[in-house]
């Protein structure tokens, strides 16, 4: 074989490769899925999403206002609008449902009866506004490593409990490697119920 062949033959191959490993084109896009995270202040919102993302625990300051946290899966991304859960912010709360397919509602299942009340009557207040009512919801219990935290049975009123709502105890300070797949699954069933 002449060298000019086995040049062109070289080429060929080369071209072979390049078009192999360079004009796929980028990947397909993940679909991305909106939530809003809701919860009162104190009852770990910002630590359970930065677990979620990788983030270190160090750098979580309390949500004043709201922020956006993305959190990947392999073949979708969820951007959840966390809503800072101060009296002041709550009212505001509705202004940020629209877009919304799914809710994240957060509680500290170790805090005082008032403040649990408080958290029961936000989020009935949540599952009867119009931009929610027909939304999955995934109800956290966090704080489940504290002395004073009280069992799924414990923060559920028979509303929660009678619309079939998911409900799932937690610990944000002490989500480990292999508890992270745990709520991760809980995210996966959520986002299994959105409707489209």
């Amino acid at each position: 074989m002449s060298d000019l062949r086995i040049s062109e033959a070289f080429l060929y191959m080369d071209y072979l490769c390049f078009r192999a490993l360079c004009c796929k084109g980028p990947p397909p896009a993940r679909p991305e899925y909106d939530l809003v995270c809701i919860g009162l202040t104190g009852s770990g919102k910002t630590s359970l999403l930065s677990k979620l993302c990788s983030e270190s625990p160090d750098s979580v300051v309390s949500t004043t206002g709201f922020s956006i946290k993305a959190v990947p899966f392999q073949n979708a991304i969820l951007n959840v609008k966390e809503l800072g859960g101060a009296d002041n912010i709550r009212k505001y709360w509705s202004r940020y449902y629209q877009g919304s397919q799914g809710v994240i509602f957060v509680l500290d299942s170790a805090s005082s009866e008032d403040d649990l009340e408080t958290a029961r009557n936000e989020l009935h207040s949540a599952l009867q506004h119009p931009q929610l009512c027909t939304l999955p919801f995934l109800i956290l219990a966090n704080h489940q490593d504290k002395p004073a935290a009280r069992s799924v049975q414990e923060v559920c009123l028979t509303k929660v409990t009678t619309l079939g709502l998911t409900v799932c105890c937690t610990c944000a300070a002490m989500l480990e490697s292999e508890k992270i797949p745990v709520i991760r699954d809980m995210l996966v069933i959520l986002l299994l119920n959105m409707k489209f």
